[in-house]
């Protein structure tokens, strides 16, 4: 790691996701190298490896980065008096709604990603996940007093893991509706909104 204070590092480190998010927007992970992402910051290709060693560890900041900002949103929700079945089911797949790239990165490969990636990277991911699932917790807790602890774990690890396969659900690309087509598969276009509406709903039952 280059000398300088925390902030300067910081605010590097920052530039690099920021660069990746950016590139993202337009390409797949796979063709995104790390000479594209150093073309998209003030940084040579040698320099991000102060920084980075992978462009996996890159996309890891990215995913923890978005889990932080969702952290945020969840804490909003937290911070209301009560809230309906339908009320939560609403803000829950409002929150997410607004966080499609969270979702995008969740359903990458999380194996290569993370076996990419030094073990205090993915710690720290792993942290901001747990944090993610925590908050998820505290409002059911709050909010549907009624919930034994084995229907909160219940939703909690039935939820979590169905988040993984909501992008790519959700987006799919006219080559992808073609073969469903062909292959006479009825398929029905719904929003992250819409999906995750229904799945908290079922999921809450008679909360």
């Amino acid at each position: 790691m280059p000398k300088g204070s925390p902030e300067l590092t910081e605010a590097r480190r920052e530039e690099i996701v920021n660069a990746c998010e950016k590139l993202y927007q337009v390409k797949s992970f796979k063709k995104i190298t790390l000479r594209d992402i150093a073309g998209a910051t003030s940084f040579t290709r040698t320099s991000i490896y102060n920084y980075f060693q992978t462009k996996e560890e890159i996309f890891l900041a990215l995913l923890t980065r978005e889990y932080r900002r969702w952290i945020d949103e969840l804490s909003s929700i937290l911070s209301r008096e009560e809230m309906t079945r339908e009320e939560f089911a609403e803000a829950l797949a409002r929150s997410l709604e607004n966080r499609a790239q969270l979702l995008k990165i969740m359903s990458m490969n999380h194996y290569d990603m993370e076996e990419n990636s030094r073990p205090e990277n993915l710690l720290e991911m792993k942290t901001a996940y747990g944090r993610a699932m925590s908050a998820v917790r505290e409002c059911l807790k709050k909010f549907f007093p009624a919930m034994t602890l084995n229907q909160i774990d219940g939703f909690i690890y039935n939820f979590f893991p169905f988040m993984f396969g909501i992008y790519p659900y959700t987006y799919v690309t006219e080559k992808q509706r073609k073969a469903m087509s062909g292959a006479g598969i009825d398929y029905k276009f719904l929003t992250i909104y819409e999906i995750i509406y229904d799945c908290v709903i079922r999921l809450l039952g008679d909360a």
